[in-house]
């Protein structure tokens, strides 16, 4: 009985009962109806009074042993969830393409004894399951790190700048990042300001579904990064992700201004005060913007890998008390970015704390929580006072995308004149001078407007 041996369990007792097998294919009746899918082995975790199967969907359900009322056995499938890694072939003339592999779903399998998604696809493996690569790019590959995103921070954004910047001197034609797409943002915005002037772009790429689930956006996405890594002009760093929710087309995000939205949609990631650089489908790149860096011949790139983490991004609420902000302070933290209310404001009580960050020499930023629009600090008295106190405020830049500057900015400089000037200089529309009108969208469900449009375009 594979996983549910040992002492006699209510869900071995059902599993004899039945004369069924773990990877048998089922039909399981219970109270509450009939259940197709694959009988798993039991997770670690797992109670002993569920069966646990995988359904034709993709999802895993657990039924309690109690409810269940018969098992019918329509077969019997082996495990194989592991994709064999496959020798990338080499075409003549074809663009070449680096993909550094750093986890996440997208480099993913489903793992039986915990019943949890584990990164254990090797860059390779990833050619194994998705071959339409090779009509696109002499694909290279290189696994940089392993593991979820929640995991990487500054150290694996310095060792990955300093690796695309290695493989651009060499001649690369196009870098591909696979990660995972929790914060993915805060990377796309570190290489963005770790890696400069690039000549090829830099596509970062995840998935929001595991490889072992048919809705799974992974090879798709990996098409589309692909692709625009070897074919396209726009020599940045970006996001490629679901475009709609469809599969028609993927977008291409600048990657200081966008932001995963969703937990769990595929089209998660959006362009905020902005629309995106591009759409990219199986016939190529089409630009919705035309103030991108353009590729270039050369090998030339800046690479400055390096990051202060005495950093902390602060989300102001009502009622905030100052020992936050001077916790901070006694745990010698050099800056902080604060996402503050409407237009960049914070209570009167932590005025004193943050007179005594400013005193302490700790740079405080403003940004604002509403992520759309700009921190306008002179129009209310309550942000020319903070300003007083020292707190500078940094337009349109996101939130996240400020806390990554910071740290980057303090790790060349400890003066606070230099940092604020590194700040304050826009190096990849983390910054802009306005936001067009289409570049805030925000549609209503269940207004009649709205719904007639979203009827006539779900799909």
């Amino acid at each position: 009985m594979g996983d549910y041996q040992g002492y006699r369990t209510p869900a071995l007792e059902v599993l004899e009962k039945y004369e069924a097998q773990i990877w048998s294919d089922v039909t399981i009746t219970t109270d509450s109806g009939n259940f197709d899918g694959l009988i798993l082995p039991r997770s670690e975790t797992a109670d002993e009074k569920h069966i646990v199967i995988k359904m034709i969907t993709g999802y895993n359900v657990g039924l309690l042993c109690d409810k269940i009322t018969d098992i019918k056995i329509n077969g019997r499938r082996e495990a194989n969830y592991k994709i064999p890694e496959k020798e990338f072939p080499y075409t003549e003339g074809q663009p070449r393409v680096k993909l550094f592999g750093t986890g996440g779903t997208i480099a993913s399998r489903l793992d039986y004894r915990t019943g949890a998604v584990i990164p254990a696809f090797s860059p390779g493996e990833l050619y194994g399951s998705v071959p339409e690569l090779a009509d696109i790019c002499n694909l290279e590959t290189e696994k940089l790190y392993g593991v979820f995103s929640e995991n990487i921070g500054h150290e694996e954004w310095i060792g990955l700048a300093n690796a695309i910047g290695a493989e651009i001197e060499k001649g690369v034609d196009g870098i591909v990042v696979g990660h995972g797409t929790d914060t993915m943002h805060h990377t796309a915005a570190a290489l963005s300001f770790m890696v400069q002037d690039s000549p090829v772009p830099i596509v970062m790429v995840g998935s929001q579904r595991s490889s072992d689930r048919p809705s799974s956006d992974a090879a798709i996405n990996l098409i589309n990064a692909t692709r625009t890594a070897a074919t396209s002009d726009i020599a940045e760093v970006m996001v490629c992700m679901f475009g709609p929710t469809s599969d028609q087309y993927g977008l291409l995000h600048r990657g200081t201004r966008v932001r995963k939205m969703h937990s769990s949609y595929r089209s998660t990631f959006r362009t905020l005060s902005d629309i995106p650089l591009a759409m990219i489908d199986k016939n190529g790149v089409k630009p919705l913007k035309q103030d991108y860096k353009m590729r270039r011949p050369d090998n030339n790139v800046k690479i400055t890998p390096v990051f202060d983490d005495r950093v902390s991004l602060v989300y102001y609420y009502p009622g905030m008390k100052p020992d936050i902000i001077d916790s901070l302070i006694a745990n010698d933290y050099k800056g902080i970015v604060i996402a503050g209310t409407g237009l960049g404001h914070v209570n009167r009580p932590l005025y004193d704390a943050l007179d005594r960050a400013n005193e302490a020499g700790v740079a405080v930023y403003m940004t604002v929580q509403t992520l759309w629009g700009f921190v306008q600090m002179y129009v209310y008295e309550t942000g020319r006072e903070l300003m007083g106190l020292g707190v500078v405020p940094t337009a349109n830049m996101l939130p996240e995308v400020a806390y990554v500057k910071l740290g980057w900015a303090l790790g060349q400089t400890d003066d606070l004149k230099e940092v604020e000037k590194i700040m304050l200089s826009p190096v990849s529309s983390e910054i802009t001078e306005r936001e067009p009108h289409n570049g805030y969208l925000l549609y209503q469900g269940g207004i009649p407007e709205v719904e007639e449009f979203t009827s006539r375009n779900w799909k």
